[in-house]
């Protein structure tokens, strides 16, 4: 699914899940994505399924992005396959649900800009299955370098990518008239460290950070 097929309405139940997440490799999943020619890349951020479930819907993902300064593709264009990533929930392979972008202070074309110049951007997956219905969303995060480089990673891009969502997510953040309160967690254990398997040969940290964010009000 690209990101002008993605529906701000959801048919996500508005309920509490029973767990934050479950690992994708008690299931047979991976924490690194598919991206092709057998190199993926790190989920490295785990939207909590014990978030309020207003964050969790195709459209609350999206309200909350914007409130970290993250937007949908420019003119909802596309450029590339989706990604592709198994969370261990009995889904299997499943292309991404869309792929944002840091806006630049814009919600409407600062993702234009991003795209020329680089930045911030993340793919999402859902985590829905019925072997692993925890309805988090595991987030694939990184920093790219500008068109003229083709927008592959910059170095260390994994871990500056994740690093700068969590800064931005974390405390109190607003958008749309909802406020938002973030919290984190880095957890161990889900990504093995190195660059092993993951695309450009980046090495990243192992460190899968864990955003719980509930709406108050």
């Amino acid at each position: 699914m690209y990101a002008s097929e993605f529906s701000l309405a959801s048919a996500t139940p508005l309920q509490k899940r029973a767990a934050a997440y479950y690992a994708p490799s008690a299931g047979g999943g991976s924490e690194l994505d598919n991206a092709g020619d057998g190199y993926g890349e790190p989920l490295n951020v785990i939207i909590s399924g014990l978030s309020s479930p207003g964050v969790l819907t195709d459209a609350g993902l999206l309200n909350f992005a914007h409130a970290l300064g993250y937007s949908e593709e420019c003119l909802d264009l596309h450029a590339g396959g989706a990604q592709s990533a198994d969370l261990g929930d009995g889904n299997g392979w499943v292309d991404q649900l869309i792929e944002i972008r840091e806006d630049y202070g814009s919600a409407a074309v600062g993702t234009c800009l991003e795209s020329l110049v680089g930045g911030n951007h993340f793919r999402v997956w859902r985590q829905n299955g019925t072997e692993a219905d925890s309805g988090a969303l595991f987030l694939a995060v990184s920093k790219e370098e500008d068109i003229f480089e083709s927008h592959t990673i910059v170095p260390d891009g994994y871990d500056i990518g994740r690093n700068l969502l969590v800064e931005a997510a974390v405390g109190t953040t607003s958008y749309g008239g909802v406020t938002y309160s973030t919290t984190a967690e880095n957890i161990t254990g889900l990504l093995a460290p190195g660059s092993d398997g993951v695309n450009h040969d980046i090495a990243q940290d192992g460190i899968v950070t864990l955003l719980t964010v509930t709406i108050v009000s």
